[in-house]
């Protein structure tokens, strides 16, 4: 390989970058190491989430593909916040945030050290895309090695996952378990290294990665605790070197057509609504552009194939042993809806990945002929109350919930909700409305996952619609209605709703609205003063005056 094709030849050739070798030689580093490409590892080990107690493992199998293939493996570090360990309280006005955290941080490393290739160690919800992220503003080669999801618990010979335990407390609030039945559940639901077992935001993101063709097939959906999550990450590690020979650079990858590929992918799986937020993100710090209308135009055409947790009785193992994402790919390829040609960073095609996977089994990937829904798992609702759109996973939508019209019960937080809920205040017909808690308004536009998890437990699911200006949980099901835009806090008509008023919820026509007069919806909105929290943390405050709209993904405006 020629010096002149590695960034690192600016640290590690010439007489001026003496004290730079120097520097090098105390790490343990040979001559022989200066003429290699040097691959960082951004490794996002921490004690603190089971997605990511293993990624020291995984890691070092990256560093030995890396080593094989020729190249000089340097691990660093980088944060990440456990959604289910930050979700009901404050915490978890820290964890969308961290997103931006994460992407700067890989981004400074990898800059400051004129790094040749990087790869993203990554596995939970705001890790994997601010992983992403920072690949699309390095734009140097790049791949992500998810740690792979859990295996699902079992309980009375069911399979749960940690949406479960989280229901699990609804039903005990309402009487229909016992506090033992609860704490079996709770002990049985996650067995293990993963990240959670259903199609929640972590495995949506991580087969979002294989559909764009960032990752290797099999990312998003190799359990774990699996050898052959082991080999993937060897693999990748090779994979990377041979990037950084081919200057197979990040948005050589992450085009506008590969996003397109991932959006119709994510249609057929039925993801997480947060995939809404992630992907336009991911693109923007792509260079590309990618909209709500995007996502509106593509489920139109793209049935929903797959009913996995928390939509259906299927976990992300299940769907590994049913061919994983690349079957399902090859699925919805006939529509033609796929740019196949799309390159990978394997170097080939995408369809050269997905030409050999198995054929649907008609069960856990359905056929294209037999879909589950014949659109996709989500949609975007727009109208009086979300004039700029809104996300609901419909493909988890009980039937009788599509259409539904009742009273506002209106509440400025997460917290004032869920105490209405577990208290027995809210009643069949009610429109829960949760406001304030958007990417300005939380600050960090809060997931949902309490009460949306106590409304189902307590078997309020499919009489009860819930809307709000924060997101929902990837284990959010039911109709749940989020990133309401614009929020409350810019203004949004969100803010005017009144308690009693009704409010229609559409979701096969896509309509969201208050149905009140235009004369008195203009009338509000004249009148409407926006409430401006003041957090105490510099750093949320500082997220709040910077963050853009959840129609935007939530990006930094500056």
């Amino acid at each position: 390989m020629s010096e002149k094709k590695l960034n690192s030849s600016i640290v590690t050739q010439g007489t001026e970058r003496a004290p730079h070798r120097s520097l090098l030689y105390a790490l343990g580093w040979n001559k022989g190491m200066f003429h290699k490409p040097i691959i960082g590892i951004a490794n996002s080990f921490t004690e603190l989430i089971p997605g990511h107690i293993h990624l020291r493992e995984i890691t070092a199998k990256v560093k030995a593909g890396i080593l094989s293939a020729g190249g000089v493996p340097a691990e660093f570090g980088t944060i990440g916040i456990c959604d289910g360990l930050a979700m009901g309280h404050s915490g978890m006005k820290y964890s969308l945030p961290s997103r931006e955290l994460i992407a700067d941080s890989v981004e400074v490393v990898a800059r400051g050290n004129a790094l040749d290739g990087i790869v993203l160690v990554t596995n939970c919800d705001k890790i994997d895309p601010g992983m992403m992220m920072a690949a699309g503003r390095l734009d140097i080669p790049a791949i992500l090695v998810s740690g792979g999801p859990m295996l699902s618990g079992r309980i009375n010979d069911r399979s749960i996952g940690l949406d479960a335990v989280f229901e699990a407390v609804g039903e005990y609030t309402a009487g229909k378990i016992s506090g033992d039945e609860l704490e079996e559940i709770e002990c049985s639901a996650c067995p293990g290294a993963g990240s959670c077992a259903g199609l929640f935001t972590a495995n949506s993101m991580n087969c979002m990665a294989e559909a764009l063709g960032i990752a290797l097939p099999g990312n998003g959906t190799i359990p774990a605790v699996f050898a052959e999550r082991m080999k993937l990450a060897e693999r990748a590690g090779e994979a990377i070197v041979k990037a950084v020979t081919e200057g197979l650079t990040a948005r050589k990858i992450l085009t506008r057509e590969a996003f397109l590929n991932a959006v119709a992918v994510d249609m057929a799986i039925g993801g997480s609504t947060n995939t809404a937020l992630h992907l336009p993100a991911i693109a923007a710090s792509a260079g590309v552009s990618l909209s709500l209308d995007d996502f509106d135009r593509i489920s139109a055409g793209v049935p929903h194939l797959c009913t996995l947790a928390p939509s259906g009785p299927f976990f992300m193992e299940h769907l590994h042993s049913a061919g994983g994402i690349m079957s399902v790919i090859k699925q919805i390829n006939e529509l033609g809806v796929i740019k196949s040609e799309q390159v990978t960073i394997t170097g080939k095609s995408l369809y050269e990945s997905f030409k050999n996977s198995p054929e649907p089994d008609g069960t856990i990937i359905a056929t294209l002929k037999k879909p589950y829904h014949n659109e996709g798992g989500l949609a975007v609702l727009k109208g009086n109350l979300a004039p700029g759109g809104s996300i609901v996973k419909k493909g988890a939508v009980d039937p009788a919930m599509l259409v539904h019209t009742g009273p506002a019960r209106v509440f400025e937080s997460e917290e004032e909700t869920q105490k209405a809920i577990l208290s027995g205040n809210i009643k069949s017909g009610d429109v829960v409305v949760i406001r304030y808690e958007g990417p300005k308004g939380g600050p960090g536009m809060r997931e949902m996952l309490s009460p949306t998890a106590s409304i189902a437990g307590m078997g309020l699911d499919k009489e009860v619609a819930l809307i709000t200006d924060g997101r929902f949980s990837g284990a959010t099901r039911g109709s749940c209605t989020g990133h309401i835009t614009p929020e409350a806090a810019s203004g949004g008509p969100i803010g005017i709703i009144r308690e009693g008023d009704r409010i229609k919820i559409d979701i096969p026509g896509k309509r969201i609205d208050l149905l009140i007069s235009g004369e008195e919806l203009d009338k509000r909105m004249k009148s409407f003063n926006p409430e401006v929290k003041k957090t105490g943390s510099p750093f949320l405050d500082a997220y709040a005056r910077n963050v853009s709209s959840a129609a935007r993904g939530a990006i930094r405006e500056i």
